[in-house]
């Protein structure tokens, strides 16, 4: 049994198929997953660049308006990709957030979110020290590699089942 058998074998031990025919059919024919498909890499480019700034920033001291721009301009295209995510489920699964499918992608996308938003509340109230900010920053980044992690890990059961099936 080769590796791809053994996820295959996963695949359908799962027990329900990650989208049914007519879910199958929407999803590839709204413009959606097009956006969506763009906006992911997007995103991961801006999240390595920002870590990069904000790792740079806590080692040496330098370039916090430039990790803070960053964090910025990460959190904007987490918005972003979590309102056309949004939209996309309604699309495809009939619901805007927490369809079967990608019910625990979904509550660990808020998680992403809070932490963000509590970066920015920070920022924005000036309540807290910047070394501290970018400790949230680093938290809300670790959690966003999870919740990453859990999508690519939904996209190969999905081309798994495809493959499944036909």
């Amino acid at each position: 049994m080769t590796i791809a058998d053994t996820d295959t074998v996963s695949a359908i031990a799962i027990g329900r198929r990650l989208y049914s025919d007519e879910e199958r059919v929407r999803r590839d024919s709204t413009k959606w997953t097009l956006v969506q498909g763009i906006l992911a890499p997007i995103q991961f480019l801006v999240f390595l660049v920002s870590l990069a700034l904000v790792l740079r920033y806590l080692w040496t001291g330098v370039g916090y308006e430039a990790a803070t721009i960053s964090i910025i301009v990460k959190t904007f295209f987490l918005i972003l990709i979590m309102v056309t995510g949004a939209i996309w489920e309604k699309v495809v699964f009939g619901q805007y957030l927490f369809a079967h499918a990608f019910f625990w992608e979904d509550v660990f996308s808020f998680v992403v979110i809070a932490l963000h938003t509590w970066y920015m509340v920070a920022l924005l109230t000036g309540s807290m020290a910047t070394e501290n900010m970018m400790y949230i920053a680093l938290a809300a980044y670790f959690a966003y590699v999870v919740n990453a992690g859990q999508f690519i890990w939904k996209l190969r059961m999905a081309r798994l089942d495809a493959e499944a099936r036909a």
